[in-house]
């Protein structure tokens, strides 16, 4: 057979993945501060983009016909450019069904502006009640220059270790090129108070001798926290017990097994540190005293909060009001005025496909936000649907549940379910949890009924663990009994796992541990 070459014309389909609904997929999986650094990247970047804050105060007296009312069964329409502005209004929720509404006005003053001025007519008492507190007035100050006051400027800086260890090491040496090594030395230790780096390594940076990077070391332990600098856990603690006169050698043999000390093998820790059983007991209530991370008491850097993305609260009627945190929204607009005017300047070919760019970018953005908050609170509020009786009764009527349950109540795949639970967080009643708490695994009823969520019977072995005797520790062949009278069908591995997981020792371990405790007592 002849080979030849012609032209065939085929048809297909293929799912493309272009740039702006990758980008709209990590979107969708970023925790609200993550999705808060791109949005500043993107405020940098787009000029047609601006925060909603910095708008102008809008006109008290609005029509009321630029809002408009969504309900969360509909489509979303992306191409629906009179959404793309607006605030999220509350959600209510009922077991028999629930309404998800909102208001996306186009005009600025739905943009969360919850900054402004008391009226004449308004009291601080007033505005707290609405929302707002006294602390977020915009008003100026007293002064005479009429500039609003900065409290910061007033407020000293945060004490850090480096620093706290510095003003010692300039008090006790005075040779400078010992201080150039010893603030070395300083650097190397990490927040926890522990030396990072090894003085082998400090000394060769530094171009020194091992035996005056030693000393100095040495020097620096002796500072204040006790036990900074160490390079170890058994140092560390050596060092707090050498400043109590308390490390004898029967105090560093047991420091020199810890790890028997942690496995709570008493038994074998008496006859290698050569005392009796009131002795011991003695010792390791010492060392349980003493701190295992000198240097927590000094902030190294500001500490990031969990701001929740969800916030749900019970409403008069029974029922659960589930709500978008403003606070992790970020608010941005699309400037279309500053883009119109732009667009009639005369320019180069290159500038008029810029701002084109930039319009497209910052009308996807803000898009991509609103789809996001959207789909964010139809997830949480068939989540709320689905752990009615945990947010009620606790976490012992926690339900099995998993992606799939949640996806095909809502309509969508369990891969946007699964992004949107990563990373995000529910502020409740009972607490403040991650999405992802709400899925567990099944595990079945004894007698057949409805299965049990694996958080509830990892929460009532703790129960049962907690409320044993002394003198009757529970094995997990005991505990797996007294689950199946509480018709919990589970087996031994998993009490074990489940145990491992709470970090519960074993029921030696237990037995000695309070064993040690009642002798202390």
């Amino acid at each position: 057979m002849a080979l030849s070459t012609k032209l065939m014309l085929r048809q297909g389909q293929s799912l493309v993945m272009t740039p702006q609904l990758l980008q709209a997929i990590k979107l969708l999986q970023f925790s609200n501060v993550e999705l808060a650094a791109f949005v500043e990247e993107e405020l940098e970047r787009n000029p047609l983009l601006e925060r909603a804050e910095d708008r102008p105060d809008p006109i008290p007296d609005a029509p009321a016909e630029h809002a408009e009312h969504w309900d969360g069964d509909a489509d979303f329409d992306p191409g629906d450019r009179s959404r793309l502005e607006g605030d999220w209004a509350t959600e209510s929720l009922s077991t028999d069904s629930h309404n998800l509404a909102s208001d996306l006005g186009t005009e600025i003053g739905n943009s969360f502006d919850t900054d402004r001025a008391p009226t004449p007519h308004e009291t601080p008492t007033e505005l707290e009640g609405s929302g707002l507190s006294a602390t977020s007035w915009t008003g100026t100050s007293g002064s005479s220059d009429g500039e609003a006051s900065d409290l910061e400027a007033y407020v000293a800086a945060q004490l850090t270790l480096q620093d706290h260890l510095g003003e010692q090491l300039a008090l006790a040496v005075s040779d400078p090129v010992e201080r150039l090594i010893g603030q070395a030395i300083i650097d190397s230790i990490d927040e926890a108070g522990y030396l990072s780096e090894s003085i082998e390594e400090i000394a060769e940076r530094l171009g020194a001798s091992e035996k005056i990077a030693s000393a100095l070391l040495a020097k620096i332990q002796t500072f204040d926290p006790a036990g900074i600098g160490a390079r170890n856990l058994a140092e560390c603690l050596a060092i707090q017990l050498r400043e109590q006169n308390r490390l004898d050698p029967a105090m560093q043999a047991l420091l020199d097994n810890l790890p028997l000390l942690a496995k709570r093998d008493f038994v074998n820790l008496r006859k290698i540190c050569g005392v009796d059983e009131e002795d011991f007991a003695e010792m390791v209530s010492e060392i349980r005293r003493l701190d295992p991370k000198p240097g927590r008491a000094f902030g190294g850097g500001p500490i990031q909060t969990v701001v929740p993305d969800v916030t749900v609260r019970a409403a008069s009627d029974g029922s659960w009001h589930v709500e978008l945190n403003p606070e992790g929204l970020p608010r941005v607009l699309v400037n279309q005025t500053y883009a119109a005017r732009v667009s009639k300047m005369q320019g180069s070919a290159a500038d008029k496909s810029f701002v084109s760019n930039c319009l497209q970018t910052a009308n996807w953005l803000t898009k991509s936000l609103e789809q996001r908050a959207r789909t964010i609170l139809k997830v949480s509020v068939e989540i709320v649907r689905q752990q009615d009786a945990f947010f009620t009764h606790g976490v012992e009527h926690l339900r099995p549940l998993n992606l799939k349950t949640i996806a095909d109540a809502i309509g969508m795949h369990e891969s946007t379910v699964s992004r949107v639970t990563s990373n995000k967080y529910m502020a409740s009643p009972r607490g403040l949890f991650e999405l992802k708490y709400f899925f567990t695994a099944s595990i079945p009823a004894r007698s057949g009924g409805e299965s049990h969520s694996a958080e509830a019977v990892r929460f009532r072995i703790k129960q049962l663990i907690d409320g044993e005797p002394v003198n009757d520790i529970l094995s997990d062949d005991a505990i797996v009994v007294k689950l199946k009278e509480q018709n919990i069908d589970i087996a031994r591995r998993t009490v074990a796992k489940y145990r491992e997981s709470l970090r519960i020792p074993s029921s030696v371990e237990r037995r000695r541990e309070k064993m040690a405790m009642q002798h202390e007592a």
